[in-house]
């Protein structure tokens, strides 16, 4: 440790005797990069104090949760102080932060309505799985995002909380991604206006990490994951990605899972096999994107790190009621991995209300009950969601820990049901649907085996 610490004095001495003129070339240089460094557990104030001393640029924000402070460095001084950072004892890390961005593709509307629920099962004029459940509305859904549009008549009795992690002046949605995806994992239903939401009842948390420009620094992500846990998420959604993988994004993944969050994540929209961050996490679920006849969308990455499908090919959903910068207003269509990915999220939260369950068991439950489409094993891991498939065996596990079914409930929502589209190939049904009812070995044996006995 003596050695190393001398190094780090030294390269130290390197760093802070650059000439004047070099320093006042980085001053006055308008380039900035994103720094941020994570602490070591042992480092204390002082530590800290003399290490921001040693960086000696501006400290934009900090991280508290994961002992992690951002600094804007001139450009020109960037790469010599992260690598004196990397050899640092009390530094546990220190990388460049990256930007991410909104992940969705064109806006293409030819499919009437919303084909998407229907062909989960979480609405159906016949069973589905809102006949099981509404959700609870004290089940919260983070959408960590471009923001949430705060008046619009399907969204504003449903947001909870708001959070501005970014560098916007407001927790609106300037730019038109975030309340699209907002709608597709819980727009207020069966209120006789616009569309509905996956989660029916569940409600919303506006957490903003991407900027009015639809990108947003992996610092500002981490930020509102951390929060989003901490403030009674039992979801976060991030219909976001970037190329590159940070530690600082991995750890606020992990910091939300280890406190009982779902969090789910779009693969992304390069139609190759290349990893998407943050979905390549292992505590993420990676959604990739399928079209009305569960086929690949075309732009939907794939491959073994992605774990399930959703519909994301024309998903018809809430957009903000002001201007924009997607120029969509009131209601629209998107395409992406993005809409997909709320279909997971909302799922989840569906899961969530149903029964007091861990986010391993939501995460086991979707991924048993999917339904093993074409391409299952190649494109994705575990199939397309089924939401009925998902709910029921819940609500057959959740009221009396046993293997016995309860009756089938007789209420159906009160909704009208949504006209079936005429402008898209009809929704034949998969060559080997999965069936509906419960398994030999039911996805709970596997996890509360003391239930199964």
């Amino acid at each position: 440790m003596f050695l190393l610490r001398s190094l780090f004095a030294i390269v130290s001495i390197i760093v802070l005797s650059f000439s004047s003129q070099s320093i006042a070339l980085a001053q006055n240089n308008p380039l900035k990069e994103r720094l941020i460094v994570r602490f070591a557990s042992q480092a204390g104030n002082t530590d800290k104090f003399k290490i921001r001393q040693m960086i000696g640029a501006f400290m934009s924000e900090k991280i508290d949760k994961l002992n992690a402070e951002v600094f804007e460095v001139p450009q020109p001084l960037f790469d010599k102080l992260l690598d004196v950072l990397k050899k640092h004892d009390l530094v546990l890390y220190a990388e460049k932060d990256n930007l991410a961005f909104a992940l969705e593709t064109s806006n293409d509307p030819y499919l009437p309505n919303q084909w998407g629920l229907s062909k989960i099962r979480a609405s159906d004029p016949g069973e589905s799985a809102w006949n099981y459940s509404h959700g609870n509305s004290d089940v919260l859904l983070a959408v960590v995002d471009t923001g949430i549009d705060q008046n619009h008549a399907d969204l504003i009795g449903k947001i909870a909380k708001n959070k501005n992690c970014s560098s916007s002046s407001t927790v609106d949605d300037r730019y038109g991604h975030g309340t699209h995806v907002a709608g597709i994992a819980a727009a207020a239903t069966n209120n006789s206006k616009g569309v509905a939401g996956t989660g029916y009842n569940v409600r919303l948390i506006n957490a903003k990490g991407l900027g009015d420009n639809g990108s947003g620094y992996y610092s500002w992500i981490a930020n509102c994951i951390t929060w989003a846990a901490d403030n009674g998420a039992a979801v976060i959604n991030l219909s976001l990605g970037g190329a590159s993988s940070l530690q600082i994004l991995e750890d606020a993944v992990n910091y939300a899972w280890n406190k009982g969050v779902v969090v789910v994540a779009a693969a992304g929209n390069s139609n190759s096999s290349s990893a998407s961050y943050p979905a390549f996490y292992g505590n993420a679920i990676a959604v990739a994107a399928t079209d009305s006849n569960d086929q690949k969308a075309s732009f939907s990455n794939y491959g073994g790190w992605v774990d399930i499908a959703a519909p994301g090919v024309s998903i018809y959903s809430t957009a903000p009621n002001h201007t924009n910068k997607l120029k969509i207003y009131n209601y629209a269509y998107l395409s992406g991995t993005s809409m997909a990915t709320p279909f997971v999220s909302g799922l989840a939260a569906l899961l969530k209300s149903a029964g007091n369950l861990t986010q391993t068991e939501i995460v086991d439950n979707i991924y048993q009950n999917a339904d093993k489409i074409a391409q299952t094993g190649n494109y994705w891991t575990y199939g397309r969601i089924n939401a009925l498939n998902s709910i029921k065996e819940v609500s057959v596990f959740t009221p009396t820990l046993t293997l016995t079914p309860t009756p089938a409930p007789t209420l159906m929502p009160s909704s009208t049901p949504t006209p079936s589209p005429t402008t898209i190939p009809s929704f034949t049904p998969t060559p080997s649907p999965i069936s509906v009812n419960p398994t030999p070995i039911p996805w709970w044996c596997r996890i509360r085996p003391q239930y199964c006995q």
